[in-house]
């Protein structure tokens, strides 16, 4: 069954909702992972993205994403020159993937402290995006719900405890997904909820032993 959102399309700024609206997603979604502001970017871009990207507007969307605009945001044409402003250094690079979506980016972005974040992701239409590759870890999560990312010791107990002050705060869980470089290593859990996950929860769960870090997405409101 489709909704209006399939029927309509985004609230955007043009001309494309995969080319432009998804594109401004996935560099949000680069910022809000990474937890602090984006000093650097390096973003290859895949499949039709590499190649009608720039007629598209696609590498001003990203850009606008990564200084925290919204797919609505009147100031997307204008992100290189509001990026210089803001002292954000970025380039542009083709990436040739493996069996990756045709709009597809990677991003490497970095802040003022040193934090850094790599983020593979793909615009799958209608302004919905699809993230497949965290930190080298794969992954599948859209940011249709709110998204809890948290990096941890592959320990006994260590799931149960995040998910418990999850519980405890009256969050219900929509999709969750286990991912592992190996065993005993270091893990990502990504949980998506219905509900938004409250300051205190989220300070919990970074303080929680075993737990290297948390980033939180919290889904646009409708």
């Amino acid at each position: 069954m489709l909704d209006i959102f399939d029927i309509l399309g985004p609230v955007m700024v043009g001309p494309s909702s995969s080319h432009t609206a998804g594109a401004v997603r996935i560099g949000r979604m680069a910022r809000t992972l990474l937890g602090a502001e984006v000093v650097r970017a390096d973003i290859g871009l895949h499949g039709s993205f590499a190649d009608t990207g720039r007629g598209h507007g696609t590498d001003r969307a990203l850009v606008a994403g990564l200084l925290g605009m919204k797919p609505d945001d009147l100031g997307i044409p204008q992100s290189f020159e509001i990026a210089a402003n803001q002292g954000l250094e970025f380039r542009f690079h083709t990436a040739r993937l493996r069996d990756a979506h045709p709009n597809t980016a990677v991003l490497a972005v970095e802040s003022a402290d040193g934090r850094k974040l790599e983020l593979q992701a793909a615009s799958t239409g209608g302004g919905r995006i699809r993230v497949d590759r965290l930190d080298g870890v794969e992954v599948s999560f859209t940011g249709i719900f709110n998204t809890l990312v948290v990096r941890h010791q592959d320990v006994a107990g260590e799931l149960s405890r995040i998910l418990n002050e999850l519980s405890v705060s009256g969050v219900n869980i929509a999709n969750m997904s286990l991912n592992r470089d190996r065993r005993g290593g270091a893990a990502l859990t990504v949980v998506e909820t219905d509900q938004k996950i409250p300051a205190d929860a989220l300070e919990r769960i970074r303080a929680l032993y075993g737990v290297l870090g948390a980033t939180y997405y919290e889904k646009e409101e409708d």
